[in-house]
């Protein structure tokens, strides 16, 4: 005791009046001088302070309460503090640890410091180093804590159930989302190709009270209408000519959940009329069947056509559009959002580094700034598409411009591969250029290596050796 009470003689001591210091510390020493010293440091400091006198009883209290620092003495009695570290690291990984001891080495400080503590004092120690080190400490901590959950506040706000946006039209959007999700009411989504429509679809029934039913998309525009509505209404056995067995249609398996109309735009005016019975009466009839089903279905309607041109048009029935149009969403196109560019942009190389399993790729400043520039006529989709393309093609962590397409750069491909490699050799070049051909071929022909070849005009088998020996990945796109 005599030498912590030297320690806290060094200086004379007032309460403090910085209200920052209430943080709570746990001193866990076996030597009651050590510990009295400290406690009345501490307090005098403006810290709460409680002690233990072994690693038992200081986990005890940690798993008691919240602490902001753990000092900690090295020479505890049983299982001493280096091995007591861990523990605490590993069920409380956000709480600093600084050790303290007598019989401090370089090699105890190197061990200390790899076990996770933050820091190291040595007995007797100086009051206002001792002070200095905690209070950084704790402050680094908390400022940690903070950007930590700053960044999950940022995540969640400007990451809408895997819709990427800070841009204020498409906060105003999620706002919307989520104001209109938990109604029945009808929503349709407007928006041209790419912009994610589905996604919004998805986000509506996954913050809705339906959430546990079914979420049922169907793609209205790419079926004729005989197809289309035996897949909607389900039929009969013998309904016509191959209905061989009875069939349950999309909308009694979306029953209590979610029907997403897709394409809405191109429906046929037949199938539009029957739609409208079931916005109308919640009732429809299977294709061949004479007994009326009734079903609970929240529809939710999407389309890249201008509605309003097509009822002028006399191509889209002005009833349905009315019964579809009770709260409507407009997505608006990439180009209109280009602060979100990056979002997504940093968003895509992410996953695409996961899924290719690599090393995180990112962009240089003036591939980005090439991607901000550019209008997107495909939106969302097409940045997704040539992210993907660019994490492929990267033969390091850095994804520059030379690897994005001549029409985004505005350069020529070989001026673009030059860049990118200026000491590359002629073979090396020369096998870039076919890898980056033989992707964009098997991109057009949505990764169908039977149509790739025959427009490569090469034998299949070719094309498959040449896949294989400059590893290419086969991949399909994905609707919006």
């Amino acid at each position: 005791m005599p030498e912590a009470l030297s320690a806290l003689n060094q200086s004379v001591l007032t309460p403090t009046t910085d209200t920052t210091t209430e943080a709570r510390i746990l001193v866990i020493d076996d030597e009651a001088g050590i510990r009295e010293s400290l406690e009345v440091l501490l307090t005098l400091e403006g810290y709460r302070v409680e002690v233990a006198i072994d690693g038992v009883e200081g986990m005890r209290l940690l798993e008691q309460r919240t602490y902001e620092l753990v000092l900690l003495d090295l020479a505890l009695p049983g299982q001493t503090g280096l091995e007591l570290l861990p523990q605490i690291h590993e069920r409380y990984p956000e709480l600093p640890v600084v050790m303290i001891t007598a019989y401090g080495t370089v090699d105890n400080v190197v061990e200390a410091v790899r076990a996770g503590a933050e820091n190291f004092v040595q007995k007797p120690w100086d009051n206002e180093k001792l002070l200095a080190d905690i209070r950084s400490a704790i402050a680094r901590h908390k400022a940690e804590a903070e950007n930590v959950q700053l960044k999950r506040a940022l995540k969640q706000r400007y990451n809408f159930h895997n819709i990427i946006g800070k841009s204020e039209i498409m906060l105003r959007i999620f706002d919307l989302v989520s104001q209109v999700a938990p109604s029945r009411s009808t929503v349709l989504i407007q928006g041209e190709s790419g912009t994610g429509k589905e996604l919004i679809a998805k986000a509506l029934h996954a913050s809705s009270t339906r959430r546990d039913k079914p979420f049922v998309p169907v793609n209205t525009g790419s079926l004729p209408s005989d197809l289309l509505e035996s897949n909607l209404f389900g039929h009969v056995k013998g309904a016509f000519t191959s209905a061989i067995a009875t069939k349950k249609g999309l909308f009694e398996y979306a029953n209590g959940g979610t029907l997403f109309l897709d394409e809405i735009g191109n429906m046929g005016m037949d199938t539009q009329a029957k739609i409208l019975r079931v916005l109308q009466d919640r009732r429809f009839t299977p294709l061949g069947g004479n007994q009326e089903m009734q079903v609970d279905v929240r529809i939710v309607a999407a389309t890249n056509v201008d509605l309003h041109q097509a009822v002028r048009e006399g191509k889209f029935r002005d009833d349905l559009f009315y019964r579809l149009n009770v709260i409507s969403i407009d997505l608006p196109p990439l180009r209109s959002r280009r602060e979100d560019i990056p979002l997504l942009a940093n968003r895509f190389l992410e996953h695409f580094s996961k899924e290719n399993d690599l090393e995180p790729r990112k962009l240089t400043s003036d591939a980005m700034r090439a991607l901000v520039d550019y209008d997107w006529p495909g939106n969302v989709r097409e940045l997704e598409n040539i992210i993907e393309r660019g994490v492929v093609l990267s033969s390091t962590p850095v994804v520059g411009s030379g690897l994005l397409p001549g029409h985004i750069t505005g350069r020529s491909f070989q001026d673009a591969l030059l860049e990118h490699n200026p000491s590359a050799s002629l073979f090396d070049i020369l096998e870039d250029i076919e890898r980056r051909i033989i992707i964009e071929k098997l991109e057009r022909c949505n990764g169908n290596q039977t149509d790739a070849a025959e427009q490569f005009h090469i034998p299949l088998s070719t094309l498959n050796q040449k896949i294989k020996r400059l590893n290419i990945e086969i991949r399909k796109r994905s609707r919006d």
